[in-house]
């Protein structure tokens, strides 16, 4: 894995995981979650991951980092302790956004909250805009995992 785990002046996460790498440690550990940070608007316009495949439970939730506007969600950690995200029960937390930065602030503000250990993937869900000023050549989708619309 390439996580990078925070020494000094690392991230204040657990550390960063190409979106394969993400797939591998939910295959791999059935307590770990995938949390998409993305807007209700990204979900429904451009798809969800899909962990469904995994066991007879989707680990999959979805809790808005931002809305539309770009506005931070107030209730981001309470949504996170609803959908079983403790800090009572440790668990890997995997933060996806659309291109690895949203993720980020998440990952970080929850492991401040003692959620986790918390991750960020890399390139997100799409990725960030191509030479061809288009998304979509890295992230989640890019690199075929499962996914589906919303």
């Amino acid at each position: 894995m390439s996580a990078q785990h925070g020494h000094g002046d690392g991230p204040g996460y657990a550390g960063d995981l190409t979106p394969q790498e993400a797939w591998d440690l939910l295959a791999s550990d059935e307590r770990a979650v995938l949390v998409d940070v993305r807007t209700e608007g990204e979900w429904q316009g451009i798809g969800v991951p899909d962990t469904a495949d995994l066991d007879a439970q989707d680990r999959t939730a979805f809790v808005q980092w931002t809305d539309a506007f770009g506005r931070p969600n107030p209730t981001f950690l309470d949504e996170l302790a609803a959908a079983g995200i403790t800090a009572d029960e440790p668990r890997p937390v995997v933060f996806l956004c659309r291109s690895g930065v949203r993720s980020v602030a998440a990952a970080t503000t929850a492991t401040a909250a003692g959620l986790g250990p918390a991750y960020n993937v890399l390139s997100g869900f799409e990725g960030d805009v191509g030479p061809d000023g288009q998304r979509g050549h890295w992230g989640w989708r890019a690199a075929g995992l499962p996914w589906r619309s919303a």
